[in-house]
C-alpha cells in the first residue's frame, strides 16, 4: 500500500492561545495530504470536478497525541484505509520532525454529483480512479 509523506508549514495563525497548532488546522492539513496522496496515484480532483462530481467528508476522526508548535517541522503521512467502489477512507498521521505520530486519523467519503449530491459509484463514473484504489487496497503497487 502506497503511502505519501507531505511536508507542511506550521504557521503562527494556525496556533492558539496554547502556542500549539488548533485542533480544527488538522482537518485542513488532512485535506492537503489526501490531495497529495490523490496526485500521487496520478488522479485529479480539478478534473473530477470538471466532471459535475465532488467528494464531501462523510466522517471524521481525529486522535490527538502530542501537540504540533509553530516553528516546527511536521508531515502528514496519508494512505487508503479501506475502498469499496462507493465509499474511500483515508487515513492520517501528522507527524513531528522525528518522525513521531502527533495525530493520527480518518476521513470517509462518497462521490457525489455535484448539482444534487446523489451518490455515483466510482466504479462506474470514474474507472481509472476505481482501478487506482483497487490497486492500493491489494497492495498490487
Amino acid at each position: 500500500m502506497k503511502k505519501v509523506r507531505t511536508p507542511l508549514e506550521v504557521r503562527y495563525q494556525e496556533t492558539d492561545q496554547m502556542g500549539v497548532v488548533y485542533h480544527a488546522n488538522y482537518l485542513v492539513w488532512f485535506e492537503i495530504g489526501r490531495t497529495k496522496y490523490i496526485e500521487a496515484l496520478g488522479l485529479s480532483y480539478a478534473a473530477m470536478e470538471k466532471d459535475n462530481a465532488v467528494s464531501p467528508v462523510l466522517d471524521a476522526q481525529i486522535t490527538f497525541k502530542k501537540p504540533i508548535r509553530y516553528g516546527e517541522d511536521a508531515y502528514v503521512e496519508t494512505w487508503l484505509e479501506e475502498y469499496d467502489g462507493l465509499r474511500t477512507v483515508y487515513g492520517y498521521h501528522i507527524l513531528d520532525s522525528a518522525g513521531d505520530i502527533a495525530v493520527c486519523g480518518y476521513t470517509k467519503h462518497a462521490v457525489v454529483k455535484k448539482d444534487t449530491f446523489r451518490p455515483m459509484s466510482l466504479r462506474r463514473a470514474f474507472p481509472e480512479w476505481h482501478q487506482a484504489y483497487s490497486e492500493q487496497i491489494k497492495g498490487e503497487k
